[in-house]
């Protein structure tokens, strides 16, 4: 529990610091790395200690961080974003680390469509997609959107909140067996 508990507070700093100035630091997701896979190491995680800890804690790692290696050459994504999803690897492993990955896609994209939706109203956007697709069915070609019809587009999405909502889902279970142990935790009746 102590490795899920330096993960969230980990990601909720990321988050701070992402929403303010739309930066992840380097010190959060180095450290964040080193501390995954020394806690997972030592038995504190949620792997057994010794070497299966270490190594499915570095699989994880490994995993999360190529795959968000590859979304950061092909798609615009920060370089911290990278890092704070490698970190997350780290901490949950192979399996769990892949699932906070595409809970953290989803719940950044969901949260994306709903800003853009609120900045540019509903009423808008649709008036602007079915031009655009009359457009596209005129020409019977691909026609780029305008610059002016890409701005909305251009909107920073905070990966950071997303992957602290993912890693909260994900841990879940783990996390609500933990707090109904603690001292005046809520118990669980069947």
């Amino acid at each position: 529990m102590v490795a899920l508990a330096v993960l969230l507070i980990l990601l909720a700093v990321a988050t701070r610091t992402d929403v303010a100035r739309h930066e992840i630091y380097n010190w959060n997701t180095y450290s964040g790395m080193l501390a995954g896979l020394l806690l997972n190491a030592g038995g504190l995680g949620i792997f057994p200690a010794g070497m299966d800890g270490a190594t499915e804690s570095a699989i994880g790692f490994f995993a999360c961080g190529l795959i968000m290696l590859t979304a950061f050459v092909f798609f615009d994504l920060g370089g911290g974003d990278v890092k704070l999803i490698a970190m997350t690897g780290a901490f949950l492993g192979l399996e769990r680390g892949v699932e906070a990955l595409l809970w953290t896609f989803s719940i950044g994209f969901v949260c994306g469509v709903a800003i853009i939706i609120w900045q540019t109203g509903a009423w808008n956007l649709i008036r602007r997609s079915a031009a655009h697709a009359l457009l596209l069915a005129r020409t019977r070609s691909f026609v780029p959107l305008a610059a002016a019809e890409r701005e909305p587009l251009k909107r920073g999405l905070f990966l950071a909140p997303s992957a602290l909502a993912a890693a909260v889902i994900v841990a879940w279970p783990d996390l609500s067996g933990w707090i109904a142990t603690l001292p005046g935790g809520p118990s669980i009746v069947d």
